[in-house]
This record gives structure tokens, sequence and C-alpha cells, in this order.
């Protein structure tokens, strides 16, 4: 607990110095750790060493999002069409 204490207690320094509210504080470490996170498993993605199921049980995100995520950031996925084609 005194290392949870000491980061509230470096945000509202961080607040006090600048003139942002702590939950926009907060929610720009979250975005920095999440990506973070989704960077090192794309990683692992790209070697084949983790499937997007266990990337999305880790992350806890949706397997779409996952996918969106990949889109953004260019890197290359196979996607399963599970709709069958019609023949003409």
């Amino acid at each position: 607990m005194k290392g949870l204490q000491d980061i509230k207690t470096a945000i509202d320094l961080y607040v006090d110095d600048t003139n942002t509210s702590a939950l926009k504080v907060v929610d720009a470490l979250h975005k920095y750790y999440f990506n973070k996170a989704v960077t090192a498993e794309i990683k692992l993605y790209k070697k084949k060493k983790k499937k997007v199921a266990e990337i999305t049980k880790d992350l806890k995100i949706s397997h779409r999002r996952f996918y969106k995520i990949l889109e953004d950031k260019k890197v290359e996925f196979t996607k399963y069409n599970k709709t069958k084609e019609e023949e003409a």
C-alpha cells in the first residue's frame, strides 16, 4: 500500500503544478500503459508466440478491438471470413 500512496502523492503534486485535473492525468497514464502493453503483445503476435484469444484475454479487450488496433498500426493479420461465398 505504501507504493500506491506514493503514486497518489505524485499525482497530487503534478495536478498542483499543472492546471489539469487528476482524472485527466490518470486517463493519460492509462492510455500510455495500455499502449505499452499492446505494443508488447503485438511483438509476440508477430513472432507467432501468442494467439489472438490469449492476447485479448490478457488485455481484457474484444477481438474486434484488437483487430482494429492491428489495422491502425498496419500489422499484417489473417481475417477469416465466416460467410460462404455464393457461386453464381
